[in-house]
């Protein structure tokens, strides 16, 4: 069975392209859309997109109703089908503007993959998304092991997440040199940390704990005069693996190389929730413990605005206990 049209694959270069170069679309979008149009091709068993008809965009949706997560099983959220959609109608627009597809395809046609109102309205509402209370991530902390590099590095990682709100990408590129620990801050600094949007901003450690700063403290101060790394050294380095005594590959110390993206550190995340006996909860819910500290703490609306700038922007938090 045909998995691709060499046509539709010109075609979609050339879009990712406009995406990327012109829209200035971060690759982790542009994935997505890429998924979105495998899916519709899939459906229209890969015919050519000159072949687009409207027929096509409804018969899809209705397609795209009925399928299931693959990981739970359950029917995809009103979210997953408004944002395949509308990454689809984004593409027949630009589509129908490109020479050879004019008159082919009318602005209008790509009209057709938009949900109902009431169903926009559902993928769009927001939704509270839990998070670990500050009591679960200290228990969580005391149950992982200390003796190791590695162990410390993993342990200093939590610590740092709670006290910084800072999301795993950024976590993942930061240095030594992008933490103050006489300002209790941390420079996010777009030319080299991977911010969202990147943007450069300062975080300042938010008040939840001596206990979480002391770690975080200690893991610095271990890289910078015990193990004698630089400035320009990672704040939390990959893992470096090599050969055991049997031969196999396995964890062998701390590599002085910042990890390539944020999978390894949603991985310590859960393993550390697991190994505590709690459910898990990936780096990101770590910034809604601190939303939800800063709405229960916070008694000025300019407190809060200030706490939750701090999450992402210049602005330093007047919020100062809990």
């Amino acid at each position: 069975m045909t998995k691709t049209n060499a046509r539709n694959e010109r075609i979609k270069r050339d879009y990712f392209s406009y995406m990327r170069e012109a829209r200035r679309y971060s690759d982790a979008s542009i994935d997505g859309v890429a998924k979105a149009l495998h899916r519709f091709e899939t459906y229209t068993r890969f015919k050519e997109f000159k072949a687009f008809h409207i027929s096509q965009a409804v018969g899809f949706k209705n397609h795209l109703a009925k399928q299931g997560n693959e990981r739970t099983g359950q029917p995809l959220s009103k979210a997953t089908l408004y944002s395949t959609l509308n990454a689809l109608r984004n593409f027949f627009h630009w589509l129908a503007g490109r020479p050879g597809f004019r008159s082919r395809i009318a602005y209008a046609d790509a009209e057709y993959f938009n949900l109902s109102r009431k169903e926009t309205r559902i993928a769009k509402a927001t939704q509270e998304r839990p998070g670990p209370t500050l009591e679960q991530i200290r228990h969580v902390i005391r149950q992982m092991p200390n003796q190791s590099d590695i162990n410390r590095r993993n342990r200093a990682l939590l610590a740092f997440a709670i006290l910084t709100g800072a999301r795993d990408g950024a976590i993942a590129s930061l240095k030594l040199k992008h933490i103050d620990l006489i300002e209790n801050k941390v420079v996010q600094d777009a030319r080299e940390v991977k911010t969202k949007f990147s943007k450069t901003f300062t975080t300042y450690f938010f008040p939840v704990g001596n206990d979480f700063r002391e770690i975080v403290v200690n893991w610095v101060t271990y890289l910078r005069e015990e193990k004698l790394w630089g400035l320009n050294d990672p704040l939390f380095p990959s893992t470096n693996v090599g050969l055991d005594h049997e031969g196999g590959f396995a964890a062998t110390g701390l590599s002085r190389t910042h990890w390539s993206g944020a999978g390894p550190i949603r991985k310590i995340f859960l393993d550390a929730f697991s190994n505590a006996g709690l459910p898990y909860f990936n780096p990101h819910s770590f910034r809604n413990t601190l939303v939800l500290i800063g709405e229960n703490t916070c008694e000025k609306v300019e407190d809060f605005k200030a706490w939750s700038q701090n999450l992402g922007s210049y602005a330093r938090i007047w919020c100062l206990s809990i």
